[in-house]
């Protein structure tokens, strides 16, 4: 993989590239940004592109170094993830240890920490130390969903890289691409952040049945009300998608906006596009501010989830309120 094929993140392709061009490359850097935004891939990339015998601001991906990256048996290359919830200080000082060894070639030794806010105070002390005196050339890659987690000293000595949640056009047209179902793909990017959280999604039967029976669920419940409920508990909670209801309510949260989107002539935007008879037939069968009150409805049953509230019963207060025509939102 090349730095041309990694979707969006462009603000932080232009910073590596440049800094490999002009000969400017940082000892340590933070990528942070969501989970699913690409931190790894670009993390890969970068430190091909360092050891590439081809090229000065990227990765040809042929030559001997960068099949080795890929393959991840490259001798100056070492990962570091958290073992068990934490990275721990043996990890670090074993990081040291292999670091206090010269490189096989011209090119920097470099090191990628997966989750690097989860680092114990005495891990983070001992890479500060790392940092402050690399005994070789070294390039550090530290990788966090928040960089603001990490310490301010650490912080101060590494260059800040941004990524930020792809757009769901553009993963959209990636997974349609790659052959995905295109209904699937329109609902999963707005819900995953990123590309592989996408592909995980998709790639597990559940998600096409959770969103059927949300769709079933939101017919039933508009029509007869009562036996929805009844519904809710053959095709939800004796079955495994109860291990999945903050979907199930983000989906219905994205159904709700439909509705809306449908109302004011926003088609290219209604994520159930392939549902677009059944929007329009139940558009129009509530007002605006009904359909918002739904929206906060499903909202304030995924927050309950959090807060470890019954998940059956956040279900029943969804569909109780879905069948009110008066659109009121209870707890």
């Amino acid at each position: 993989m090349s730095f041309q094929h990694i979707m969006g993140q462009e603000v932080a392709k232009k910073m590596l590239q440049s800094a490999l061009r002009n000969h400017t490359v940082n000892h340590a850097y933070v990528f942070s940004g969501p989970p699913g935004s690409g931190q790894m891939n670009m993390a890969q990339t970068f430190a091909k592109a360092l050891f590439c015998e081809q090229q000065m601001d990227d990765a040809c991906g042929e030559c001997l170094s960068c099949r080795k990256v890929e393959h991840g048996n490259h001798p100056d290359l070492h990962i570091v993830e958290p073992d068990g919830a934490t990275i721990k200080i043996d990890q670090i000082r074993g990081l040291q240890r292999i670091f206090s060894y010269k490189s096989e070639s011209s090119n920097p030794k470099v090191y990628i920490i997966r989750q690097a806010d989860t680092m114990t105070v005495q891990a983070a002390n001992s890479l500060l130390k790392f940092l402050e005196e690399p005994q070789i050339p070294v390039v550090g890659i530290l990788i966090s969903e928040n960089g603001q987690a990490l310490l301010p000293t650490i912080q101060s000595r590494t260059q800040q890289v941004p990524f930020h949640a792809l757009q769901p056009d553009v993963m959209m047209q990636a997974l349609i691409g790659e052959g995905y179902t295109a209904g699937l793909v329109r609902s999963v990017v707005h819900i995953a952040s990123g590309l592989e959280s996408c592909r995980e999604i998709l790639q597990q039967n559940w998600f096409a049945e959770i969103r059927n029976v949300v769709l079933q669920l939101v017919k039933e419940s508009m029509s007869r009300g009562s036996s929805s409920i009844i519904l809710a508990q053959q095709k939800i909670f004796k079955t495994g998608l109860s291990e999945h209801l903050d979907i199930l309510f983000h989906l219905f949260h994205l159904w709700f906006k439909d509705m809306l989107h449908f109302r004011y002539g926003r088609h290219e935007s209604i994520v159930f596009i392939d549902h677009l008879e059944s929007v329009s037939k139940l558009a129009i069968t509530r007002s605006t501010e009904q359909w918002v009150s739904y929206m906060d409805l499903a909202a304030n049953c995924r927050k309950k989830l959090r807060f470890h509230v019954n998940g059956q019963l956040c279900v029943e207060q969804l569909l109780i309120g879905l069948s009110d025509t008066s659109g009121s939102i209870t707890g």
